[in-house]
């Protein structure tokens, strides 16, 4: 019964001496370095165990390791006894372990840790944090893109670390936030130098669209492309390289966000102070044409003076047509000084203004009366237009294409590219407008029939046609149509039948209408006239003769005549 005893005893003390004497499979014990062989060292770690740790374990990155026989070092017991019956041991992890350690420490202070970038990965770096690695975002290497990175490779340098999780293994950290922290500090205090007006060398350090940043020395400032030059300055690269030393002025200084414009402009004279007495109105100088808008070209007069030629005033003829079409950038044109405003440091200029208006050339050149010929440029429901000399046009209106015709008619008889002739009628400037007339170089066969024609005249002419309206009937070649009513005195007579083709007739002129070209004819108004005329020669109503006798008597003596 003592002896069952006893032997427990001993199992139960066994068991003891074991679990306190073993170290935790997974945790972290010391070790003494006993020998190096074969590119390992061999760790004694005590209760009897012995493990073998490649050398580069024991190396940072891009150095050579450094451990020695008798060295004391942490190691990461992964398993007692291996296949070989040895410790299977760790120097990484337990550097790991012991570096989480201490970055969680630092992550809850806030406090920055060393590192070294050994590696490119998708989407930017792996960095060495003394055992544990952390994943570095392209976007958080520095300030700036950055293009090469190879200088910084292998480099001991501070980091953040923004994020972390022990538990996936996952560590994110910043070098951006170290050299931007770093930067506050050294822009406060070159700020704090700074004055506005100041002037200061600067080095270009890059350049944009918009303008370039410019080193003061620790901070940068942005020289707007408005303030490098008085002049229109399309890209900065144009006056300035990256590199390149340049003294600038102090524009302003935001205090709060530690912002600073620069002015190159500032320190050269302003050209507008002799603008008004450089270029007086009415002027007339050479410039450069730097820029090209549908509303106009801009002219560069001297350098930091441009003036607007607006689209109106570019050409006396071409008005609906863009500027590009006229000028080209870079061509030099004789402008006209139009306007100055200083205040707006807007100038006026004109490119029409420096030729003659081609309304008044043609003015002195074609009196009125004068006859022209051009080709059928337009033809509209009011007329024809004509091109004439200069690119300029002149009009014949519907009423001056023929005389015979009526203009809706005449207007048929032509087709746009026609070369036709015509006489001057009007030329007015200011409105631009040329009247012309194409029936103005022909005969006036209406005028001239009716040569000496007035109302109450009695002439002669010869039936033509005869229809049941009335007779058509021709004098001295121009038509005219004498109405069944004004046929005959007598409504019995008043029958178009009763007349000829060839039939000579004499009737009284009613009316002459030059615009209708029309001559009217009355046979009873001749009658009417004649008869009235008997009454007062021959007889009146008290005389007791008759009509019949007293147009008898007329008739008589008119055969004595």
């Amino acid at each position: 019964m003592c002896a069952k005893a006893s032997m427990e005893e001993f199992e139960a003390l066994l068991k003891e001496s074991f679990e306190i004497d073993t170290p935790e499979e997974g945790s972290v014990v010391k070790g003494r370095v006993i020998a190096i062989e074969a590119g390992q060292a061999i760790i004694d770690v005590g209760y009897k165990m012995e493990g073998r740790v490649d050398l580069k374990e024991f190396a940072n990155p891009g150095e050579a390791p450094s451990i020695n026989v008798g060295d004391e070092v942490e190691v990461y017991l992964d398993r007692v006894e291996n296949a070989r019956g040895e410790a299977q041991i760790s120097r990484d992890k337990a550097k790991r372990e012991e570096a989480w350690d201490r970055l969680e420490k630092a992550y809850a202070n806030e406090t920055r840790v060393d590192g070294a970038i050994f590696g490119r990965v998708k989407g930017g770096f792996t960095v060495d944090l003394g055992g544990a690695v952390a994943f570095l975002p392209g976007s958080q290497v520095d300030v700036r893109p950055v293009r090469d990175a190879g200088p910084l490779m292998g480099m001991k340098q501070p980091f953040q670390i923004l994020k972390m999780d022990r538990r996936r293994g996952n560590i994110v950290v910043s070098r951006r936030a170290i050299l931007e922290e770093s930067r506050a500090e050294q822009r406060a205090e070159v700020i704090s130098n700074l004055t506005e007006g100041q002037t200061v060398d600067g080095v270009v350090k890059n350049i944009t669209e918009y303008g370039a940043f410019v080193d003061l020395g620790g901070v940068d400032g942005l020289l707007h492309v408005t303030d490098m030059a008085w002049r229109r300055v399309n890209h900065p690269s144009e006056i300035l390289a990256i590199g390149e030393t340049v003294k600038v002025q102090v524009i302003k200084i935001n205090k709060e966000t530690h912002r600073i414009s620069l002015g190159m402009k500032q320190l050269q004279s302003d050209p507008w102070d002799a603008v008004e007495k450089a270029y007086p109105l009415g002027s007339v100088h050479k410039g450069r044409v730097t820029n090209i808008t549908d509303y106009g070209a801009f002219v560069e007069l001297e350098a930091g003076v441009e003036g607007l030629v607006h689209v109106s005033e570019m050409s006396w003829t071409k008005k609906n047509v863009h500027p590009g079409k006229i000028v080209s950038t870079s061509q030099e044109v004789d402008v006209m000084v139009l306007e100055i405003d200083s205040a707006k440091r807007r100038v006026s200029l004109g490119l029409k203004q420096t030729q003659r208006n081609p309304w008044e050339v043609f003015a002195e050149t074609h009196p009125v009366g004068t006859a022209i010929e051009g080709e059928v440029k337009n033809i509209t429901e009011f007329g024809l237009f004509v091109g004439l000399d200069n690119d300029i046009d002149g009009m014949v209106h519907l009423s001056d294409l023929s005389w015979d015709q009526r203009g809706e008619e005449a207007i048929q008889n032509y087709r746009k590219g026609d070369v036709v002739k015509a006489a001057v009628t009007e030329v007015d400037i200011e409105k631009e407008r040329i009247s012309l007339s194409i029936k103005a170089l022909g005969d006036d066969t209406f005028t001239d029939a009716v040569d000496g024609v007035k109302r109450g005249s009695i002439v002669t002419s010869t039936v033509t046609a005869i229809e049941e309206g009335g007779i058509e009937v021709e004098y001295n070649g121009m038509k005219s149509f004498i109405r069944r009513s004004d046929l005959s005195r007598d409504r019995a007579d008043q029958r178009p039948e009763r007349f000829q083709i060839g039939d000579k007739v004499d009737a009284r002129v009613t009316n002459v209408d030059s615009k209708t070209r029309r001559l009217g004819l009355s046979i009873k108004a001749r009658e009417i006239a004649e008869e009235k005329e008997a009454v007062e020669q021959y007889g009146s109503s008290d005389s007791g003769a008759s009509l019949g006798d007293i147009l008898s008597a007329a008739l008589k003596g008119g055969d004595r005549n």
